[in-house]
């Protein structure tokens, strides 16, 4: 569930509008071809959500998602889409038909108040496969506090694959239990969190302790 303070906080960014102008830019193309075509018309609701259209191609859009966000939309929505307080904290967007209606209308036409763009739309210029894969990086966003809990044993796996240490399936199964218990500002069934990703880079044949010691370096930081 949505926290209502933070919901009411949102709900007056929107109604008031972005106070923060964009500026001149220049928007960064964003690479999509390893996610399934939507059709021509508009969506009004996310295609790309596990339940839909499969993890795989969810993780994919996550993945998507996360560079084009960050390349188009963290200069005025922030890092992680943790927002200063200028522009709406896409976070707390709800991860539902109503949430992704507005986010569509938006991401297309951008907003515009008294003559003054304060959003260009991005529509034409990056296409639907490109939103509604930033959609889903927005909306799968831990909440607020949501690693305080397990923060000092995510610190302790952390030294440890650093280290080069430790079993690395017993330390994934760790990570994913951790993950499975981490809540999304959205309410969004599945976060993408520091551990689901530091657990999916020592899975498998090759697991890469090296990156996965500074994915959770990056998710603690950006947690505090």
């Amino acid at each position: 569930m949505i926290n209502a303070a933070k919901a009411g906080a949102l709900s007056l960014c929107l109604s008031a509008g972005m106070a923060l102008a964009h500026g001149d830019v220049a928007p960064q193309p964003v690479n999509t071809d390893a996610l399934p075509e939507v059709g021509e018309d508009w969506l009004i609701e996310n295609p790309y959500r596990a339940e839909t259209a499969g993890e795989e191609v969810w993780a994919a859009a996550i993945r998507i998602g996360d560079s084009g966000y960050n390349q188009n939309c963290a200069r005025c929505h922030g890092l992680g889409v943790v927002s200063g307080g200028l522009a709406p904290d896409l976070r707390y967007l709800e991860a539902a038909e109503y949430g992704d209606e507005w986010y569509v209308e938006r991401f297309r036409h951008g907003y515009t108040q008294n003559g003054i763009t304060k959003m260009p739309g991005f529509g034409d210029l990056l296409g639907q496969k490109a939103a509604w894969a930033i959609r889903t990086y927005i909306e799968t966003r831990p909440d607020d506090g949501a690693l305080d809990a397990h923060t000092p044993r995510l610190k302790e796996i952390r030294d440890q694959l650093a280290a080069g240490e430790g079993d690395a399936a017993a330390l994934a199964a760790e990570l994913s239990e951790i993950a499975a218990e981490v809540e999304t500002a959205s309410g969004a069934p599945v976060a993408d969190s520091a551990a689901s990703r530091a657990a999916s880079l020592i899975s498998g044949a090759a697991p890469n302790f090296v990156a996965a010691a500074e994915a959770l370096t990056i998710g603690l930081s950006a947690a505090h």
